[in-house]
Protein backbone atom coordinates (compact mmCIF):
# COMPACT_ATOMS: atom_id res chain seq x y z
CA UNK A 1 0.00 0.00 0.00
CA UNK A 2 1.34 3.44 -1.19
CA UNK A 3 1.59 6.22 1.32
CA UNK A 4 -0.47 9.53 1.84
CA UNK A 5 1.17 10.91 4.24
CA UNK A 6 5.07 10.83 4.78
CA UNK A 7 6.92 12.99 7.63
CA UNK A 8 10.21 12.88 7.91
CA UNK A 9 12.59 14.29 10.87
CA UNK A 10 9.88 17.13 11.59
CA UNK A 11 11.24 20.08 14.27
CA UNK A 12 9.07 23.04 15.07
CA UNK A 13 10.39 25.69 17.24
CA UNK A 14 9.58 28.85 18.63
CA UNK A 15 11.22 31.72 19.84
CA UNK A 16 10.78 32.55 23.72
CA UNK A 17 12.67 34.93 24.67
CA UNK A 18 16.24 34.59 23.86
CA UNK A 19 15.92 30.97 23.69
CA UNK A 20 13.98 28.54 21.44
CA UNK A 21 11.49 26.35 22.37
CA UNK A 22 10.73 22.82 20.46
CA UNK A 23 6.97 21.77 20.02
CA UNK A 24 8.03 18.93 17.91
CA UNK A 25 11.63 17.00 17.82
CA UNK A 26 12.21 14.96 15.41
CA UNK A 27 8.74 13.14 14.25
CA UNK A 28 9.17 10.76 11.42
CA UNK A 29 5.97 8.45 10.56
CA UNK A 30 3.74 7.29 7.02
CA UNK A 31 0.12 7.27 6.87
CA UNK A 32 -1.00 4.73 4.46
CA UNK A 33 -3.82 5.59 1.57
CA UNK A 34 -7.10 4.55 3.10
CA UNK A 35 -5.82 4.58 6.26
CA UNK A 36 -7.15 5.80 9.72
CA UNK A 37 -4.74 7.18 12.51
CA UNK A 38 -5.82 8.80 15.92
CA UNK A 39 -2.59 10.84 17.49
CA UNK A 40 -3.33 10.57 21.19
CA UNK A 41 -1.53 12.34 24.34
CA UNK A 42 -1.62 15.14 26.96
CA UNK A 43 -2.08 18.60 25.92
CA UNK A 44 0.77 20.26 25.34
CA UNK A 45 2.79 17.29 24.02
CA UNK A 46 2.70 18.55 20.28
CA UNK A 47 -0.21 17.58 19.01
CA UNK A 48 -1.97 20.39 17.53
CA UNK A 49 1.44 22.16 15.85
CA UNK A 50 1.67 18.34 14.13
CA UNK A 51 -1.42 19.08 12.69
CA UNK A 52 -1.11 22.23 11.44
CA UNK A 53 2.30 20.98 9.80
CA UNK A 54 0.25 18.42 7.71
CA UNK A 55 -2.54 20.60 7.27
CA UNK A 56 -0.16 23.13 5.20
CA UNK A 57 -1.28 25.89 7.88
CA UNK A 58 2.44 26.20 9.42
CA UNK A 59 5.66 25.35 8.37
CA UNK A 60 8.14 23.33 9.83
CA UNK A 61 11.77 24.61 11.41
CA UNK A 62 13.49 21.25 9.33
CA UNK A 63 11.99 17.86 8.67
CA UNK A 64 9.86 17.52 5.77
CA UNK A 65 5.84 16.47 4.97
CA UNK A 66 4.74 15.19 1.59
CA UNK A 67 0.97 14.41 0.78
CA UNK A 68 0.24 12.07 -2.17
CA UNK A 69 3.96 11.73 -3.13
CA UNK A 70 3.92 16.02 -3.06
CA UNK A 71 6.24 18.02 -0.94
CA UNK A 72 3.98 20.36 0.88
CA UNK A 73 6.43 22.10 3.66
CA UNK A 74 7.90 24.96 1.94
CA UNK A 75 5.04 26.19 -0.27
CA UNK A 76 4.81 29.23 -0.86
CA UNK A 77 1.29 31.37 0.82
CA UNK A 78 -0.58 31.21 -2.71
CA UNK A 79 0.32 27.18 -3.18
CA UNK A 80 -0.54 26.69 0.35
CA UNK A 81 -3.72 28.19 0.49
CA UNK A 82 -4.58 26.32 -3.43
CA UNK A 83 -3.77 22.81 -1.69
CA UNK A 84 -5.63 22.90 1.33
CA UNK A 85 -8.28 24.04 -0.76
CA UNK A 86 -8.27 20.81 -3.20
CA UNK A 87 -6.36 18.12 -1.31
CA UNK A 88 -6.90 18.45 2.29
CA UNK A 89 -10.10 18.27 4.21
CA UNK A 90 -10.61 19.98 7.53
CA UNK A 91 -13.01 18.88 10.34
CA UNK A 92 -12.85 20.97 13.58
CA UNK A 93 -13.89 21.16 17.33
CA UNK A 94 -15.83 24.63 17.37
CA UNK A 95 -17.45 23.75 13.52
CA UNK A 96 -16.63 27.05 12.03
CA UNK A 97 -20.00 27.41 9.90
CA UNK A 98 -21.02 30.79 8.02
CA UNK A 99 -23.90 31.52 10.55
CA UNK A 100 -25.65 33.66 7.75
CA UNK A 101 -25.48 30.30 5.45
CA UNK A 102 -27.56 27.44 5.14
CA UNK A 103 -26.34 24.09 5.54
CA UNK A 104 -26.27 23.75 1.76
CA UNK A 105 -25.09 27.10 1.01
CA UNK A 106 -22.02 25.96 4.14
CA UNK A 107 -20.82 22.97 1.51
CA UNK A 108 -21.09 25.02 -1.35
CA UNK A 109 -18.28 27.85 -0.14
CA UNK A 110 -15.42 25.64 -1.03
CA UNK A 111 -16.89 24.06 -4.01
CA UNK A 112 -17.54 28.20 -4.93
CA UNK A 113 -13.72 28.85 -3.77
CA UNK A 114 -12.65 25.86 -5.95
CA UNK A 115 -14.62 27.50 -9.50
CA UNK A 116 -16.97 24.76 -9.59
CA UNK A 117 -20.32 25.83 -11.22
CA UNK A 118 -23.51 27.09 -9.39
CA UNK A 119 -25.83 23.91 -10.65
CA UNK A 120 -23.03 21.48 -9.77
CA UNK A 121 -22.16 22.45 -6.11
CA UNK A 122 -25.51 22.50 -5.76
CA UNK A 123 -25.95 18.79 -6.28
CA UNK A 124 -22.50 17.89 -4.76
CA UNK A 125 -23.57 19.89 -1.83
CA UNK A 126 -26.81 18.27 -1.85
CA UNK A 127 -25.15 14.50 -2.43
CA UNK A 128 -23.12 15.12 0.69
CA UNK A 129 -25.54 16.50 2.98
CA UNK A 130 -27.26 12.89 2.23
CA UNK A 131 -24.53 10.84 2.59
CA UNK A 132 -23.96 12.56 6.34
CA UNK A 133 -27.85 12.29 7.04
CA UNK A 134 -29.08 15.70 6.66
CA UNK A 135 -30.67 15.08 3.28
CA UNK A 136 -33.74 16.90 4.86
CA UNK A 137 -32.04 20.04 6.52
CA UNK A 138 -30.18 21.72 3.55
CA UNK A 139 -31.87 24.87 4.37
CA UNK A 140 -31.28 25.04 8.09
CA UNK A 141 -28.88 27.41 9.15
CA UNK A 142 -26.53 26.36 12.00
CA UNK A 143 -28.29 28.32 14.54
CA UNK A 144 -31.49 25.83 14.01
CA UNK A 145 -29.11 22.37 13.98
CA UNK A 146 -27.79 20.50 16.87
CA UNK A 147 -24.08 20.47 17.91
CA UNK A 148 -24.53 16.99 16.42
CA UNK A 149 -25.98 18.02 13.12
CA UNK A 150 -23.06 20.78 12.81
CA UNK A 151 -20.57 18.55 13.02
CA UNK A 152 -22.21 16.68 10.14
CA UNK A 153 -22.35 19.31 8.05
CA UNK A 154 -18.82 20.33 8.90
CA UNK A 155 -17.84 16.73 8.48
CA UNK A 156 -19.55 17.14 4.26
CA UNK A 157 -17.91 20.74 3.73
CA UNK A 158 -14.56 19.21 4.01
CA UNK A 159 -15.39 16.72 1.53
CA UNK A 160 -16.40 19.12 -1.02
CA UNK A 161 -13.13 19.04 -2.92
CA UNK A 162 -12.82 15.26 -2.80
CA UNK A 163 -9.71 15.80 -0.69
CA UNK A 164 -7.32 13.41 -0.21
CA UNK A 165 -7.32 13.07 3.43
CA UNK A 166 -9.13 14.80 6.34
CA UNK A 167 -7.20 16.24 9.23
CA UNK A 168 -9.65 16.48 11.97
CA UNK A 169 -9.11 18.29 15.34
CA UNK A 170 -10.83 17.00 17.94
CA UNK A 171 -13.80 17.03 16.39
CA UNK A 172 -15.87 15.77 19.37
CA UNK A 173 -14.76 17.81 21.73
CA UNK A 174 -18.42 19.71 22.01
CA UNK A 175 -20.26 16.72 21.44
CA UNK A 176 -22.31 14.96 24.58
CA UNK A 177 -21.30 11.33 24.55
CA UNK A 178 -24.07 9.81 22.50
CA UNK A 179 -23.50 12.64 19.58
CA UNK A 180 -20.13 11.74 19.72
CA UNK A 181 -21.16 8.27 19.32
CA UNK A 182 -22.61 9.42 16.14
CA UNK A 183 -19.60 11.00 14.67
CA UNK A 184 -17.03 8.24 15.88
CA UNK A 185 -19.33 5.94 13.73
CA UNK A 186 -19.51 8.30 10.62
CA UNK A 187 -15.90 8.55 10.29
CA UNK A 188 -15.80 5.30 10.32
CA UNK A 189 -18.07 4.42 7.65
CA UNK A 190 -15.80 7.62 6.19
CA UNK A 191 -12.92 5.45 5.97
CA UNK A 192 -14.31 1.93 4.89
CA UNK A 193 -15.51 4.12 2.07
CA UNK A 194 -11.67 5.15 1.49
CA UNK A 195 -11.08 8.08 3.30
CA UNK A 196 -7.66 8.42 4.23
CA UNK A 197 -8.14 10.51 8.08
CA UNK A 198 -6.26 11.81 10.70
CA UNK A 199 -7.69 12.72 13.68
CA UNK A 200 -6.06 14.65 16.80
CA UNK A 201 -7.88 13.58 20.22
CA UNK A 202 -8.36 13.39 24.06
CA UNK A 203 -11.55 11.09 23.00
CA UNK A 204 -10.81 7.42 23.85
CA UNK A 205 -13.07 6.31 22.50
CA UNK A 206 -12.61 7.80 19.27
CA UNK A 207 -9.04 6.73 19.35
CA UNK A 208 -9.83 2.97 19.37
CA UNK A 209 -12.38 3.38 16.92
CA UNK A 210 -9.26 4.22 14.78
CA UNK A 211 -7.12 1.38 13.37
CA UNK A 212 -3.98 3.03 14.36
CA UNK A 213 -3.28 4.68 17.55
CA UNK A 214 0.25 7.09 17.77
CA UNK A 215 1.01 8.51 20.89
CA UNK A 216 3.35 11.74 21.85
CA UNK A 217 4.76 13.13 24.69
CA UNK A 218 6.81 16.00 25.10
CA UNK A 219 6.98 16.47 21.05
CA UNK A 220 8.05 13.17 19.92
CA UNK A 221 5.97 9.81 19.16
CA UNK A 222 6.47 7.21 22.20
CA UNK A 223 4.39 4.32 20.65
CA UNK A 224 2.26 3.70 17.40
CA UNK A 225 -0.15 0.50 17.58
CA UNK A 226 -2.45 -1.19 15.27
CA UNK A 227 -6.05 -2.00 15.94
CA UNK A 228 -6.32 -5.97 16.58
Amino acid sequence: MSAMLEVRALVREYPMGDERVAALRGVTFDVDDGDYAAIVGPSGCGKSTLLNLLGVIDRPTSGTVAIGGERVDQLSDGRATEFRLRRIGFVFQRFYLMQALSARENIELPLAEAGLGKVARRDRARALLDYVGLGAREGHRPSQLSGGEQQRVAIARALANSPKIVLADEPTGELDARTGAEMIALFERLNADGTTIVVVTHDEDLARAARRMIHMRDGVIVGDERAR
